[in-house]
């Protein structure tokens, strides 16, 4: 028998990461029964620092999360584009109170396991929701009046609907669609340096990207600037699978010879690094079926050089919402008009990152040709083409698909 609440709706949330908490969120907000699973030990996060356009802000707020995010996170005063081989100026933005104005939020940077536990806290306390964890989903059955999802016990829940949250090698995903992710070859290191050990010089209140031949490397302030969050990426040499291990400090310097001494001192700051082999996945005209959807990475995994995955995660739970709400919890309705909002949206932003990642890693004349590009650009023009982007607004979240 199926546990409901008063209204008779329930639905199952396969993963506790951000997507999956924002997912929960959005649709008990509307009195709808929320049973999450999640296949570690407790709800965490891993990982470090992520950027948080406006966007993302408008998306928080519209969960009712937006100020203990503003609480967690770090303004920063512009994003700049370095090159890493001559350390010169390429592109500078202004995110203060120029941008504030035009996009009607901040653009912050904030620690991962802060803004997961901003999401997590509201979660908590919500009456509707109840936690699963040690609880791997492995196969999916629908039917007309229901899904049943079965874990690595063999144990079943049922729903009304389910909502695939589980990343990039989501198990919903698989029994929906069945494609493969795409390895980019394409290597992050990430790590946390606390402010006394970080280079003077590179301590600037900004996210900062040093954009190399085949490599790029950022750092931005954490925590009140207590700590900074530094990231390399590399094109490997090895043939990669996705995943993460630990990595070593002797595989990354010898991506960057070469690069100028300025941003090449931020690599002897880590103690440890963590290594991820990225991988993204071609966007895909369907990813509803029935009364079972996907979100965030499960729904669009895409490469970090917008530093959108996270934000499009957000953007999506507000969505997946408001279209429960327009249909009156028809889930099948729902879900069909979720996904005819936000492909279109999400497959533009996947395929804009992959394009600025050969524009972060450009060489030769290509490396010529990028140092060009923005010479001249005033701010309202950077702000014009960010537009589409970071002036996401949740009350516009269904406009032109209902």
């Amino acid at each position: 028998m199926i546990e409901t609440d008063s209204k008779g709706r329930r639905v199952l949330v396969i993963g506790g990461g951000i997507g999956g908490l924002a997912a929960a969120l959005a649709l008990a907000r509307q009195g709808i029964h929320i049973q999450l699973l999640e296949q570690a030990p407790e709800i965490q996060e891993i990982g470090a620092g992520i950027q948080l356009a406006a966007n993302a802000f408008n998306a928080l707020d519209a969960l009712g999360v937006g100020e203990a995010a503003r609480s967690r996170a770090v303004f920063t005063d512009y994003l700049k584009l370095m090159d890493a081989l001559d350390a010169k100026e390429v592109m500078r933005i202004d995110v203060g109170a120029p941008y504030r104005t035009r996009f009607g939020n901040p653009y912050a940077v904030i620690h991962r396991a802060d803004i997961h536990q901003s999401i997590l806290e509201a979660v908590k306390d919500h009456p509707l929701i109840q936690f699963r964890t040690n609880t791997r989903v492995c196969e999916l059955d629908q039917n007309a009046g229901g899904v049943t999802v079965i874990d690595q016990n063999g144990e079943r829940y049922d729903a009304n609907a389910v909502i695939g949250c589980d990343g990039v090698k989501s198990a919903i995903r698989k029994a929906l669609i069945g494609d493969e992710h795409r390895v980019t070859g394409h290597v992050v290191y990430r790590a946390v340096v606390d402010v006394e050990n970080m280079p003077k010089d590179l301590q600037v209140n900004a996210p900062v990207v040093w954009a190399g031949p085949n490599c790029h490397l950022v750092h931005y302030p954490l925590r009140g600037g207590k700590q900074y969050n530094l990231v390399v990426t590399f094109h490997s040499r090895e043939k990669e699978e996705w995943g993460v291990r630990e990595g070593s400090k002797e595989e990354v310097l010898s991506y960057f010879e070469g690069i100028h001494p300025l941003p090449h001192q931020m690599l002897d700051r880590p103690t440890s690094w963590k290594r991820w082999a990225t991988a993204d996945r071609d966007p895909v005209e369907r990813w509803s079926y029935g009364r079972a959807t996907v979100l965030g990475d499960a729904a669009h995994p895409m490469t970090q050089y917008l530093a959108q995955g996270a934000c499009q995660a957000l953007e999506d739970a507000v969505t997946l919402g408001a279209a429960v709400a327009v249909t009156g919890g028809d889930f099948e309705a729902a879900f069909k008009l979720y996904e005819t909002a936000r492909i279109p949206r999400t497959a533009r932003v996947l395929y804009s990152a992959r394009e600025m990642g050969r524009i972060y890693h450009a060489k030769g004349v290509e490396r010529q040709v990028r140092n060009s590009l923005w010479i001249g650009r005033t701010q309202e023009q950077f702000y014009d083409a960010l537009q589409w982007l970071h002036g996401w607004r949740a009350e516009e979240c269904l406009k032109g698909v209902i």
